[in-house]
């Protein structure tokens, strides 16, 4: 007899077709594709992309519609109070309830105080905090940051809760502030699209322009004190050479841009640094294959889908060592170092500069290399099914405080 899947309630703030939310998107949209077939996956969500007032164009508000392997729920901000999601969550059969971040007022925090009133339905909850729980995270806007996680802390707001965390780093994080262990379950990478004429990989680094003394750096990302662009622009400062500096992401903090534009202006004539606007999920790895360099010094990442796409674009990396990419350098791929000593980034962008092009193109090829083996490693895939088989199989976390290392529960098959 053929029993139904299991149902997993997804609360995400922003999900495909929108992009400017980053990670937290690439992370649910590959979850529901390599696992939806196992699982059927419900996502709430809000009917507009990070930062946008205007809703997307072809889709039905306040109702559940098909979007490729799951069902979604676009809300309208009006509709994002706590009768409405209590109404919302209870008449939806799940067995697990998934919130894709910590501080979200309306997709994290409501569901949690619906929880812990005992308003809702029984069931299992995944926490993923997505990097919002790392030092570089808790120290942007902090007052608030810490005001919930204490009264999270008294009233018991995540008790029982199961949290994944996307590294080991991710996980010590989370033991670091609330003392409970955590399942590492890294975000699956192979359901990055790229278009079908340039392989799996993205289109072929074919840039011959590349001379000793020159150099073309990218930053993609939100323009947000938490990615760093201010002091990636510090870091460009003293380069001896010709480099251009293209800036891609959505303008989150204007007064943050605002920052940064002073320090654009104040950069020297030979260092050229503009703003090119927002990419289309779809035109990253073009990008990145058009440029020398990917300069991303992060205060945290819990992930980082943009530097494995970077990678797998061929586009070597210079990224802070905030993030679970630990190895690059001895990989050969790029370089990972500490945002509290500056010059040595500074060290680096200059021997980049002064890099011949035959050597950068086999630093290009190194880095697409490394790509692929990350892209094709199923690891991922089991860490997250097994995520899902320790919610479903009932085993609860220790009550004595969490102290236990769950880092990988024993592999098994999705319970149906």
């Amino acid at each position: 007899m053929n029993r139904h899947k299991s149902t997993v309630l997804i609360f995400s703030g922003y999900y495909l077709p929108g992009y400017r939310g980053g990670g937290p998107i690439r992370s649910l949209a590959n979850l529901v594709e390599v696992l939806g077939d196992e699982l059927d996956f419900r996502v709430v969500t809000l009917n507009r992309d990070f930062g946008s007032s205007e809703p997307y164009a072809g889709v039905r508000n306040n109702t559940w519609q098909r979007v490729g392997k799951a069902e979604v729920f676009y809300l309208s901000p009006r509709n994002v109070t706590l009768p409405f999601l209590r109404r919302l969550i209870n008449s939806t059969t799940y067995d697990i309830l998934y919130l894709n971040s910590l501080f979200s007022p309306g997709f994290t925090i409501m569901p949690l105080l619906l929880r812990r009133l005992g308003l809702l339905k029984e069931g299992k909850t995944i926490i993923a905090p997505r990097g919002t729980l790392s030092k570089g995270a808790l120290k942007i806007k902090p007052i608030k940051k810490i005001l919930f996680i204490s009264l999270a802390k008294l009233t018991g707001l995540c008790r029982h809760v199961i949290w994944q965390a996307s590294s080991v780093h991710e996980k010590d994080d989370i033991l670091a502030v609330f003392k409970k262990a955590s399942i590492v379950a890294s975000d699956p990478i192979a359901a990055v699209s790229y278009s079908p004429s340039s392989g799996p990989l993205g289109p072929v680094k074919t840039s011959d322009a590349k001379r000793t003394g020159s150099l073309k750096v990218i930053f993609l990302s939100r323009i947000s004190p938490m990615k760093n662009l201010y002091d990636a622009l510090g870091m460009l400062r003293g380069l001896k050479g010709q480099v251009s500096f293209d800036i891609f992401g959505p303008l989150e903090d204007r007064a943050y841009w605002g920052k940064c534009q002073k320090a654009m202006n104040a950069l020297p004539t030979n260092i050229r640094a503009s703003y090119k606007g927002e990419l289309g999920h779809d035109e990253v790895a073009e990008v990145f294959t058009d440029h020398d360099l990917f300069l991303f010094p992060t205060h945290g990442e819990s992930f980082g889908h943009v530097i494995i796409e970077a990678l797998m674009a061929g586009c070597p990396v210079l990224i802070s060592d905030r993030t679970p990419w630990r190895d690059l350098d001895a990989a050969g791929v790029g370089w990972s170092l500490p945002l509290d000593k500056p010059e040595r980034f500074t060290d680096i962008l200059q021997q980049c500069v002064d890099m011949e092009g035959d050597e950068l193109r086999s630093l290009s090829q190194r880095a697409r290399e490394y790509g692929l083996k990350k892209y094709i490693n199923q690891e991922s895939f089991q860490q997250n099914r097994d995520l899902f088989c320790f919610a479903l199989n009932g085993t609860p976390l220790s009550a004595s405080g969490g102290k236990e290392n769950i880092d990988h529960p024993r592999s098994q098959r999705i319970p149906r």
